[in-house]
């Protein structure tokens, strides 16, 4: 069916009846809502270019009851879910309080229809994602065609029984074997989740990462790498020894986890070293789930702290945040606005971003842009125990693992994954873990070095939006012509 545009004429009640059932359509179906709404996408676009109506008289009327000068709310947040977004989303909560204003004491404002006035004044305070959102403007265009081919995986990876659970804590040791999560969150705050995600578990080894890029951005990398080096060790992760230079080789082993803990705010008590930290932490996860395990905690005086920050407790759902965190550089520009530089430069971007560190569900900058990157550099040589070498040569992606069995992947400009699943195989890290990005790599262009392999790959790319493709091609034929290229010319 054809979707009218919007923002060409006003709007009519034949005109509403189309929206609503062009609602309908995306409502009922599993995939993703771009191709249904990107006729209204065009008709938003050229609407807000021309400033016709307001943004939020555009919304009302793409969800205007047929005959009635209402708007059902609830289809608006039924749509957005369908994009990724949830309802607990912190930039969505001004929209929600004020629904809850409207509320009736018998009814639920999410149920019942609403007045323009009182549907626009309800929405403005989220606009800029609602917007960005109907417009088909964030990271994953076509979120319900990602989303089906994750599950697919994740699915596959459920029958592996492979590894055994740590049994060195009491506390791990006890652990179900068949406990299977998986979150992911975009730069955008597009979120899903599949399995045992909300499975509580100690951060363990993963709180060395942040950790790390905490003290960086609070003292600087130059101050740290003073006290620890960058190299990967080649042995243990327990194995306390010193390099050449006599410090601990990296922050991601337990001796200099050991260092960079002891530069945290240490002017200040414990308890308050202990609380900011932990606060630190809940900036990086958007405000959501973090706790205290002192289960696992096994008290000595000079190491206290550091056993405090292994023992934090929290959620694949938040940890997936907090991966997200680091992958996100804030500001971003449009592939539109960087073409004349790609046909200039010979460089394939889709969406630039720049620095990183900057929480999706906040926009709250949380670590610095460069201790991000430092931090990312080290996950990806050393944040997978002796196993690190061949993560990055097949997975190519910054990771961190710890013994609880939790792993986290940041894909740089794209999203935060979190994955639970006890069992560890030999090198410490989660067999099922480690399948589910090996597969993930399978299957979308996501490996650090897959940008190489241009239009020679069959990989998936979930950031290309529908138009891009033939875009691309055509940028490539303008490459090889320049370059002489007639092998290119000729694929």
């Amino acid at each position: 069916m054809s979707v009218p545009l919007l923002g060409q004429s006003p709007p009519t009640e034949a005109h509403s009846q189309h929206n609503l059932n062009a609602i309908g359509e995306i409502l009922n179906r599993k995939t993703s809502v771009a191709q249904i709404l990107s006729k209204t996408v065009e008709g938003l676009n050229h609407a807000y270019e021309l400033r016709d109506s307001s943004p939020e008289d555009l919304i009302f009327d793409l969800f205007k009851m047929p005959n009635r000068d209402e708007a059902s709310i609830s289809k608006l947040i039924k749509v957005l879910k369908s994009f990724g977004l949830r309802e607990s989303d912190p930039r969505l909560r001004p929209m929600m309080d004020k629904m809850k204003s409207f509320e009736d004491d018998d009814d639920d404002a999410r149920n019942f229809l609403l007045s323009r006035d009182k549907f626009k004044e309800c929405v403005h305070p989220s606009m800029q994602l609602i917007s960005q959102a109907l417009r088909n403007h964030l990271i994953i265009p076509s979120w319900g065609e990602f989303c089906s081919q994750i599950k697919a995986i994740f699915e596959k990876c459920s029958d592996i029984k492979d590894g055994n659970v740590a049994t060195y804590i009491p506390q791990l040791a006890r652990k179900d074997p068949n406990i299977w999560g998986l979150s992911i969150c975009t730069i955008d705050g597009q979120r899903v989740s599949y399995g045992d995600s909300k499975v509580p578990f100690c951060v363990q080894s993963v709180s060395k990462a942040f950790n790390y890029a905490i003290v960086s951005s609070d003292l600087g990398a130059d101050f740290v790498h003073s006290y620890v080096g960058h190299e990967p060790s080649g042995r243990l992760f327990n194995e306390i020894c010193l390099d050449a230079n006599g410090k601990p080789h990296n922050p991601l082993i337990n001796a200099g986890a050991i260092i960079v803990t002891s530069l945290i705010r240490n002017h200040l008590t414990m308890a308050d070293r202990f609380d900011f930290v932990l606060n630190e932490y809940k900036k990086l996860a958007g405000g959501e789930h973090i706790g205290f395990n002192n289960a696992t905690l096994g008290l000595r005086e000079e190491l206290d702290l550091y056993f405090q920050l292994c023992s934090l407790e929290t959620t694949c759902d938040t940890a997936a945040v907090m991966a997200a965190t680091l992958a996100n550089g804030g500001k971003k520009f449009s592939y539109s606005y960087f073409l004349c530089f790609l046909l200039l430069s010979n460089i394939q971007l889709f969406d630039f971003h720049v620095g990183g560190g900057v929480c999706p569900l906040t926009d709250e900058l949380c670590i610095h842009p460069r201790s991000c990157r430092d931090v990312l550099s080290l996950m990806y040589s050393c944040g997978m125990y002796d196993f690190s070498g061949k993560f990055a040569f097949q997975v190519g992606l910054p990771a961190k693992s710890g013994v609880s069995g939790v792993m986290i992947v940041v894909v740089p400009n794209v999203m935060g994954i979190a994955l639970l699943a006890p069992p560890l195989d030999k090198m410490g890290n989660s067999a099922r873990g480690v399948a589910f990005c090996q597969k993930l790599i399978e299957s979308f262009n996501f490996h650090n070095y897959d940008s190489l392999l241009h239009a020679d790959s069959k990989k998936h790319d979930p950031r290309r939006r529908i138009g891009n493709r033939d875009t691309e091609l055509v940028v490539f034929l303008l490459f090889a012509a320049k370059n002489g290229d007639f092998d290119v010319i000729r694929r």
